[in-house]
């Protein structure tokens, strides 16, 4: 007895929730185009729901209006089935099919966004690279300015060190001439010292004897 009264329980619950669910109505629907206004005349095309119309005629007293198809043919539909805006189920589906169309150009988009953040974090890398390098270069550049004014300063040294000795040089040469010209003058003065003492021993030689003669012949004189 329980075990009925569970299933029937069920059951119960089972149509009510089945009773409750929501459902809705099709929006895909079909009017019909009549040869005349009212529903006696024949049926000449059904048009489905969405389906373009050119407005020719509209009869309000009756409630019909007379269009004509894309086919080019003509007829009578009752005016209240007619609207100036397309179908909301194909707007529904432009909507939807726009929404695709964003949501590919949103992707598109986001995978270039983060095309050029990585793009963007490589440069941001390469830059850091490039500033060590700018950092790195310019210090070996202030290095090599230090070394060439230290070159330039040891070249001016040097030269102004060649001058001094090429002066120097000079000197020495100008000395050498001037002791070459004093042994020379000293040699010449030795020359002349010794030719005076030879002629000077010529001399008293020669003046020596004719004293000593002198005096002999004045003491045999005597």
């Amino acid at each position: 007895m329980k075990i009925r009264l569970v299933l029937a329980a069920l059951s119960l619950s089972l149509c009510a929730s089945a009773l409750a669910e929501t459902r809705y109505v099709s929006d895909d629907l079909e009017i019909t185009m009549r040869s005349g206004k009212g529903n006696s005349y024949s049926i000449t095309r059904m048009l489905s729901s969405g389906t373009p119309v050119e407005v020719l005629e509209i009869d309000k007293d009756a409630g019909y209006t007379k269009v004509r198809a894309s086919n080019g043919k003509e007829g009578w539909v009752l005016t209240r089935y007619l609207m100036k805006t397309r179908a909301a189920r194909e707007r529904i589906a432009d909507s939807e099919k726009q929404l695709a169309e964003l949501e590919l150009e949103k992707r598109k988009l986001e995978t270039a966004m983060t095309a050029l953040t990585e793009e963007k974090n490589s440069l941001n890398t390469q830059l850091s690279s490039l500033d060590g390098e700018s950092r790195k270069t310019s210090q070996e550049l202030a290095e090599i300015k230090r070394t060439a004014s230290s070159a330039l300063a040891i070249d001016s040294e040097n030269k102004q060190l060649k001058g001094h000795v090429v002066s120097l040089e000079r000197q020495l040469q100008t000395l050498q001439q001037e002791n070459e010209g004093l042994k020379d003058r000293t040699a010449r003065d030795w020359f002349m010292v010794g030719a005076g003492v030879v002629l000077l021993g010529i001399i008293v030689g020669l003046i020596i004897p004719r004293i000593r003669w002198r005096r002999k012949s004045s003491w045999d004189t005597f």
